[in-house]
This record gives structure tokens, sequence and C-alpha cells, in this order.
């Protein structure tokens, strides 16, 4: 019952998304409107992923957190085939030239990679031994981060939020860290 509705919740974007551009078509730019869903529901699922650990005493969803960080990487991959379909119609030459040229596309890019790792490697089996490798979460939120300060040119009250989420996201996750090792040197 939980999975379902976790499942019904990380839809909701993109039913709202769908239901925008495809039937009611009131979007303007529905290009930059599908960027902004699927960007900012990437970024938000995304940090969300790693809070999990952090709040599970008052609401445990660990068992869940493969299911929603594979969400995340939904959005971020929806994100991207927008670009490559949408924007720049399959056109491999730009999509280079883009990417060299423009620092924001090729942040974009590396963090997708990240997460592209994360996701073939996020199987029970694999992930025992890429764990360490999961890691790489917290750059590929900083790029994402950077990514898109960079593509709106300016620094928005939403954007220092987002900044100032991943100072407290990664101060908390240290304090967690550094809790664990002390509880394990008091257990030796």
């Amino acid at each position: 019952m939980k999975r379902l509705l976790i499942y019904l919740i990380l839809l909701i974007p993109l039913v709202v998304l769908s239901l925008q551009v495809l039937i009611f078509e009131n979007v303007v730019e529905p290009i930059k409107y599908i960027y902004t869903v699927t960007g900012v529901t990437a970024t938000v699922i995304l940090f969300f992923s790693i809070t999990i650990s952090l709040m599970s005493k008052k609401i445990n969803l660990v068992k869940y957190r493969r299911l929603i960080g594979l969400f995340g990487f939904f959005y971020a991959f929806l994100h991207l085939l927008n670009f490559v379909i949408f924007d720049v119609d399959f056109d491999i030459g730009f999509i280079i030239e883009e990417t060299l040229d423009k620092p924001f596309i090729y942040l974009g890019m590396i963090a997708f990679f990240i997460l592209l790792f994360m996701s073939f490697t996020s199987t029970k089996s694999l992930f025992k031994k890429y764990k360490k490798q999961h890691q790489f979460i917290y750059l590929a939120l900083i790029l994402i981060t950077i990514h898109f300060i960079m593509a709106q040119k300016s620094i928005t009250i939403l954007q220092l939020g987002y900044i100032a989420m991943i100072f407290i996201l990664a101060y908390c996750k240290l304090l967690q860290k550094i809790m664990e090792i002390n509880k394990s040197k008091y257990i030796d």
C-alpha cells in the first residue's frame, strides 16, 4: 500500500505536466515548461532521497529510498530527453557544441552520468559492490544546483534555498557519520 502511494505521489508532476502541455495546451513555451517541471521535480526528489536516512526515526522510508531515487533519475532522464528531442532535434553536433559552449549544460551532463551510474548500480547485488560510489549523489546535487542557477542566469530565493539545503544536509550527514563512528568506537 505504501509503495503504491509513493508511486502515485511521485507521478503527480508527470500527470500535471502532461495535462498542461497535451490536453489544456495553455503553456506559452512548452519546451521551457518541460525543462522547469522535470528539472525541479528531479532535484526535489533527489534531495528528498538523501534526507530519508536523517528522518528515519520519525518516518521510516529507508526501504523505499531506491524507488524514490530512481524516480529522481526518471525525471532527470525526461529533462535530458527534452533537451535532445524537442530542443535540439537529435542534432548530435549541436548537442556537443552546446555542451562545450555552455558550462551549465556540461555540469548537468556530468550530474546526469553520475545518476545514470547510480541507477544501474542500485540493484541489491551491485549496490553492495558500489556502495561507496553512491556517495557521489552529493556531488551530483551540487552540480545540479549550479546547473539550475546558471541556467536561470540569476539567483532567486528558491535557488538560495537549494544552496542552503545542500549545506544543511551536508552538515547533518557529517554529524550522522561522526556519531556512527563514535558509536562503533564505544561498542568495540
